[in-house]
């Protein structure tokens, strides 16, 4: 059960109405960094939680998250104050309205549909989707994709905090960026507690392959470092010789079809066979142009 309390948060102070900020402030409010999306992630992860400690956590921090929402919410809200009054009122005659609006930069949904205040879209109009909720139900999988959803959130903060002068809503702004920072420690804290967890899930990984680095990327730049050499690894360098890796040939196969499915594939792959020996006419050939590929006079041979 929740009560609202009418009383943000954090105090929202907006110098001056300004919906094209008021779009860009959108990315946090139905983005997939956004305040929604955090709070529906911890929301579901808390409900499914067996650990108590974990779910107290989750809960408090999801609810939190809701009330960041409403912050976020309420500033898109003031800074379309003055176009909200202008489309429901049309105090402006059509022209002036129509170029006010275009010369704004704003999503016209924006000021159109929803009459200025916040809608659950992104800045570019796009809508809030369940998509961004990537819960797995396993703590040491969800914890670490909460402390990186946490980093992304203050980094989003941290652009939207550059591109106003505003000095109320950059006040505001850095309460939940830093909030962000806050609960990427509760989440450190929660993961760290587990005293086993990487890697993630019950299966240990193959003890032969756990600590293999593949040199893929060759060449110029080729560096090394902690991340791929030293006594923790097994580099290879040589990889045509590597593979396959396993003990097989390195061959796709699959065992135990019936005879009949067999037969049914040696007629498909027969029926189907190409003839490298023919170089037909085709619709390219009788299309293209000079420099286009053209590789034949079709006239000639018409």
């Amino acid at each position: 059960m929740f009560i609202h309390n009418k009383k943000l948060q954090y105090t929202v102070r907006v110098a001056e109405p300004n919906p094209v900020l008021g779009t860009f402030m959108l990315e946090q409010f139905g983005g997939p960094d956004g305040e929604l999306a955090a709070a529906m992630r911890y929301f579901t992860q808390g409900l499914a939680e067996d650990d108590p400690g974990r779910k107290d956590m989750l809960l408090d921090i999801a609810t939190e998250e809701l009330s960041h929402l409403e912050i976020i919410g309420s500033i898109v809200a003031m800074l379309n104050k003055g176009a909200k009054g202008k489309m429901s009122e049309g105090t402006m005659s059509e022209a002036e309205l129509y170029m006010d609006i275009a010369k704004s930069a704003s999503t016209p949904t924006q000021q159109i549909v929803y009459g200025g205040g916040p809608s659950l879209t992104n800045s570019a109009g796009v809508p809030f989707s369940g998509a961004y909720v990537d819960s797995r139900g396993e703590p040491t999988v969800d914890l670490r994709s909460n402390i990186a959803a946490e980093a992304r959130a203050k980094i989003v903060y941290e652009r939207l905090i550059n591109i106003t002068d505003d000095p109320g809503i950059k006040d505001a702004l850095t309460f939940l960026m830093t909030r962000e920072v806050a609960h990427q420690k509760s989440f450190e804290k929660a993961l760290y507690s587990i005293e086993n967890n990487f890697p993630s899930g019950k299966l240990p990984g193959h003890p032969d392959y756990s600590s293999l680095y593949v040199n893929t990327s060759q060449g110029e730049g080729d560096l090394q470092g902690p991340w791929n050499s030293g006594e923790e690894w097994d580099r290879v360098d040589d990889i045509v010789s590597a593979i396959p890796l396993g003990g097989g040939d390195g061959t796709a196969s699959v065992h135990g079809l019936s005879s009949r499915e067999k037969k049914d594939l040696t007629a498909t792959a027969v029926r189907t066979i190409s003839d490298p020996t023919r170089n037909p006419t085709t619709g390219t050939d009788l299309g293209a142009g000079p420099g286009a590929g053209r590789t034949k006079d079709v006239t000639e041979e018409a």
